[in-house]
């Protein structure tokens, strides 16, 4: 009776010792390795890819899940150390995503994650631009060209021309950035048809950019000058004439208004002389000897109540040499 009461207390004990044992034996999973079946992870759109996951070590069965993004993709289970294959079909850009491949037995805490992988959309390269900071460029002056393409698989690489005929060496891109060259331009020849052309690992789809022509600075800035010039040139004169014609209008008028008129018996004639309101005034020279001359001035005079006029006149001579004498008449 102790006998079987013994046994039925160590049998637990028993039965977890054997279980221990038993789990001693399996081994822990390793890491799983994710990787294209294919070797490369440059893909076309529509393509067909696939995942290749296994752990080198690890007590089956093993169950293989496939995530992007985080988000389970597809599970495949196996009862060796065999690897699995996931296969995909790349229908658009989201389909490019970080992708990883998880391992787990019944062994706990068995749970293992291999490395991310990503695709590389591969695809042919857009049409190139050719540009440059200024088109316009001297003798003598080193100037810069740049073409980049904005779509295609890296690396890149551009080619540039100058009328069809390669300049310099190829330039490879492995970033997204435009290839730059320099250009001394030394004559008349340099400033020739520019352009370039890009292409990748589609050997088959070359594209050729846009045609640039550098034009010569100095014989624009020079026409200009010389519009420049020519237009003040004539703004100047425009304005001299318009100040000029005034001028001359008036001094002809006045020389006109006051210049004595000769009688045939050497006298001058009389000329009106406007005055304020009812005076007139009457100038009068007359020669006396060739060397002086006689001035008579004649002032008339209304008054309103007699009703006549009444003159007064006074006279003056003037001498060749400047001098001049005092009246000879006094005033009537």
């Amino acid at each position: 009776m102790f006998f079987f009461t013994f046994l039925l207390f160590s049998y637990p004990q028993t039965s977890q010792q054997i279980q221990n044992a038993t789990a001693d034996c399996r081994e822990v999973l390793s890491n799983p390795t994710l990787t294209p079946l294919h070797g490369t992870l440059e893909v076309v759109m529509n393509q067909n890819v696939s995942l290749s996951c296994h752990s080198d070590s690890g007590s089956p069965p093993i169950r293989y899940t496939l995530f992007k993004h985080r988000q389970k993709v597809s599970a495949l289970n196996r009862t060796d150390l065999t690897p699995v294959l996931f296969n995909l079909t790349i229908n658009s850009v989201s389909d490019l995503g970080e992708y990883k491949c998880k391992a787990e037995n019944e062994i706990s805490n068995g749970e293992k994650y291999s490395r991310s992988l990503n695709f590389t959309l591969k695809e042919p390269v857009s049409k190139p631009v050719l540009s440059s900071p200024s088109s316009q460029a001297k003798k003598g002056q080193t100037v810069t060209l740049s073409c980049l393409s904005e779509k295609g698989s890296l690396p890149i690489t551009y080619t540039f021309f100058k009328d069809r005929q390669r300049i310099q060496p190829p330039v490879k891109m492995q970033t997204r950035e435009a290839a730059v060259i320099s250009v001394l331009i030394k004559s008349s020849n340099d400033f020739g048809m520019y352009n370039c052309k890009a292409q990748n690992c589609f050997r088959n789809n070359t594209k050729y950019s846009n045609s640039f022509n550098f034009t010569l600075a100095e014989e624009r800035s020079n026409s200009q000058a010389l519009i420049i010039s020519l237009g003040l040139i004539f703004l100047l004169l425009a304005i001299g004439f318009a100040l000029a014609i005034p001028f001359f209008i008036i001094r002809s008028y006045k020389a006109k208004k006051f210049a004595p008129t000769t009688s045939s018996t050497g006298h001058t004639s009389t000329e009106k002389v406007e005055e304020p309101e009812d005076y007139v005034t009457y100038a009068e020279i007359e020669p006396v000897q060739p060397e002086e001359e006689y001035v008579n001035l004649s002032v008339v005079r209304r008054d309103e109540q007699e009703n006549r006029a009444c003159a007064t006149i006074y006279s003056k001579v003037l001498i060749r040499d400047g001098a001049q004498a005092g009246p000879l008449h006094s005033p009537e």
